[in-house]
């Protein structure tokens, strides 16, 4: 099955779970967001990645200048892993870490979730790459992901048990829109994956693909 039809089949089923009002709000919230042009704002194929040094799930700093020094990065955001979406993505990834490798490749994934939330999801999934945490989402701004989460969402969340000030250690009600950018040696985008709908992400397929195109 691929990732698509993974995240198809946990969108439908959330049809089938949420109350229609509930479902309005979400929607709604996402049309305004694709409506704002984020996804076509953000960083691009052919631009230089920004540079950072974020902590990983053990509270190690991670520098870009060291992982794209030494070859192609695939760097992934996601939302936190409360989120269903984002997990699936991740095991997906994870799957496909060894293909990704031994292209000579380095896979991370940012959130703005705190270390201890991110070892968190690192253990629940097994994910055997970095989980790097971007604390206020000060790098998924330089890439031009961030965004803020209307307060009707915010409250529906919390109805669920998403405690967004709790996960990320802030108030802001920031979260990156989810992308996945594969980096070629020296910090230049190869290929950008960004679409403001949460539920829809790049296939590890279309990924692997652009690291072979790459090594060409």
């Amino acid at each position: 099955m691929s990732l698509k039809d993974e995240l198809d089949k946990l969108r439908a089923a959330s049809v089938e779970r949420f109350p229609p009002e509930t479902l309005a709000t979400m929607q709604g919230a996402t049309k305004d967001l694709i409506a704002s042009g984020i996804a076509e704002q953000s960083a691009s194929e052919g631009s230089a990645a920004p540079d950072f040094s974020l902590p990983n799930a053990h509270g190690e700093p991670v520098a870009s200048e060291a992982l794209w020094g030494d070859g192609p990065v695939v760097v992934s955001f996601y939302r936190g892993g409360w989120c269903p979406y984002c997990n699936i993505e991740l095991k997906a990834l994870q799957d496909r870490l060894p293909e990704i490798e031994a292209l000579g490749a380095r896979l991370v994934a940012i959130s703005p979730e705190t270390p201890d939330n991110a070892l968190t999801t690192q253990e629940k999934n097994e994910i055997g790459f970095d989980v790097l945490s971007d604390d206020g989402n000060r790098v998924a701004s330089a890439f031009g992901l961030t965004f803020r989460l209307p307060d009707a969402v915010n409250d529906l969340y919390r109805g669920f048990g998403i405690d967004l000030e709790t996960s990320n250690g802030e108030a802001s009600q920031t979260l990156p829109v989810p992308a996945t950018f594969v980096i070629g040696k020296g910090g230049t985008v190869i290929k950008a994956f960004v679409d403001a709908d949460y539920t829809r992400r790049a296939e590890p397929d279309e990924v692997i693909a652009a690291l072979k195109e790459a090594d060409e």
